[in-house]
């Protein structure tokens, strides 16, 4: 587990490439690891797993005397099963304001974060597999609410999206075996549930006219990932056979994880299939049996019973999940939807960190610069709750709120500043602008949720307590880690010429010499 730079100055290496003359403002919050039963939740016994949330928030400023506007945001989860040396990189949302004046840096942060992971020079986490989902589904709004309401932001069509995913992962897998071409290797599936092979490549033929094609020589392969041999499954096999519930990751808002949720709830009995039965009230009689009295068969028969999996799981086969999950409605609505993979393993057999000892480091130790997962939940509150992207007015309003909340949360504060003047809102450059609507402070506001699984039984609490605290934050931490800036000059290449080539210096400025500035 070794990582020459940290993720906030990988992102500004790939930034400060990008064309134009502006200055970005990056704001990178990774939690530290914490024990998760989610990944697998039908596993038989539940893998061990570890969890870290990962926030890229970017923002962007003509030139010194503007202020900034939030263009970019990134929300992603990395799960690490030590037990098959894997880890798995789930890209969770990804949105822009359509505020950036010049090409957006959108998809030039989503291969830095993704490449960061892939190389593993760089990979934070101590696995040999690095495997990298996503869930591409069109919407006018992820991240920034009411952004979708600006005429600046032209969102992406169903089809033109899921070409965008497969086009920036196909660039990732470039980058990554360009640099690390002796140390690593990957595979890339995807599907477009409803379409077959032939039908799939048309689409994003079509979707993709419009752009130059890439001369890569990387090859996608129509199918799931789940039946390739050669690399190992994050979660270790079942022992008595197969089960589902060992193939499909449970992810957040992913019809994957609502369809085994419902086949984990299918009961078959000789009469078909039926809706889980109602737990009996218990009686007096059966209150008054202790545990103790009870016979030995009653309790082996509870007990096989309790490490069977649930409903279907066993009697489904990966394939037929991945063919029924084409009549789902999510994925046939009328929309095009679509699901990427990309493993990333070894180049070859043995240590593909050339032949270093394995970490003996706890996968739970925090690392320099990782924040307590609360401090991303609130931030993620007051970006999701208390804040709006419908104007360019509003934007910078919230952009200056959500900074603030970071930067204050860093520094021990228990809100983001409020403005000693009613009525205004001061940016960071001395500009006043007209307040039309207070929000109440982030701290104030309840954390945004989804509705519990639907498993038909009591949620299984977590493992053990973490044994290390949450990491405390400083203002060293803000300005080492989380915050720094890229400014770039380069001139913009002309409509249809060759890619313009820098001539003009490019300058990365990290926080600490932003501090000196007054920022």
């Amino acid at each position: 587990m070794s990582a020459s730079i940290n993720l906030r100055d990988g992102l500004l290496a790939a930034l400060s490439k990008l064309p134009g003359v502006r200055e970005f403002h990056i704001h990178v919050l990774v939690s530290a690891p914490r024990k998760s039963s989610s990944l697998y939740p039908y596993a038989k016994p539940r893998p061990k797993a570890y969890l870290h949330d990962v926030v890229v928030l970017c923002s962007e400023q003509e030139n010194p005397d503007a202020p900034r506007v939030l263009v970019t945001a990134i929300e992603a989860n990395v799960f690490h099963i030590p037990a098959t040396s894997s880890a798995v990189l789930y890209v969770s949302k990804v949105d822009s304001t359509g505020q950036s004046k010049g090409k957006a840096p959108t998809a030039t942060l989503v291969r830095a974060l993704l490449a960061y992971y892939a190389d593993p020079a760089t990979r934070p986490v101590d696995a040999e597999y690095l495997w990298v989902q996503l869930f591409a589904r069109a919407q006018g709004q992820y991240l920034f609410p009411n952004s979708a309401e600006f005429s600046g932001k032209q969102p992406l069509t169903d089809a033109k999206l899921c070409s965008w995913w497969k086009r920036v992962l196909t660039q990732t897998i470039a980058d990554v075996e360009a640099r690390a071409a002796d140390k690593a290797k990957a595979k890339a599936f995807y599907i477009l549930p409803g379409y077959d092979q032939a039908e799939a490549e048309d689409l994003i033929r079509v979707a993709s006219a419009t752009t130059a094609p890439l001369k890569t020589g990387i090859t996608w392969l129509y199918t799931h990932p789940y039946s390739q041999e050669g690399i190992p499954l994050p979660c270790p096999r079942d022992a008595d056979g197969e089960n589902l519930g060992t193939y499909i990751p449970w992810f957040d808002d992913d019809p994957k994880s609502r369809f085994i949720d419902e086949i984990a709830l299918i009961t078959t009995t000789t009469e078909g299939i039926k809706s889980p039965s109602k737990k009996r009230a218990r009686t007096e009689s059966h209150s008054d049996v202790s545990s103790s009295k009870r016979p030995e068969s009653d309790k082996s028969t509870r007990s096989e019973k309790e490490d069977k999996p649930m409903g279907e799981l066993k009697k489904v086969s990966v394939d037929e999940f991945w063919e029924r999950m084409s009549f789902r409605q999510e994925c046939v609505a009328g929309a095009v939807t679509g699901f990427f993979s990309v493993i990333f393993s070894p180049a070859s057999t043995g240590n593909p960190k050339g032949g270093a000892a394995r970490s003996s480091v706890s996968p739970l130790a925090p690392q320099p610069g990782q924040v307590a997962p609360q401090i991303i939940k609130r931030v993620m509150t007051s970006l999701l709750t208390g804040v709006e992207f419908s104007t360019r007015e509003k934007a910078i309003r919230s952009t200056e709120t959500v900074e603030s909340a970071i930067k204050g949360l860093c520094e021990g504060m228990a809100s983001a500043p409020v403005s000693t003047q009613p009525g205004v809102v001061k940016n960071h450059s001395g500009h006043k602008t007209p307040e039309r609507e207070r929000t109440p402070p982030p701290a104030l506001l309840a954390p945004p949720s989804t509705p519990p699984r639907r498993t038909g039984r009591a949620a299984v609490a977590e493992v053990s307590p973490n044994p290390f605290p949450d990491p405390v934050t400083s203002l060293d931490t803000y300005l080492s880690y989380i915050y720094g800036s890229a400014a770039v000059s380069m001139p913009v290449a002309d409509e249809g010429s060759k890619p313009a080539v820098a001539v003009a210096p490019v300058t990365v400025l990290t926080a600490r010499r932003k501090k000196k500035r007054g920022d």
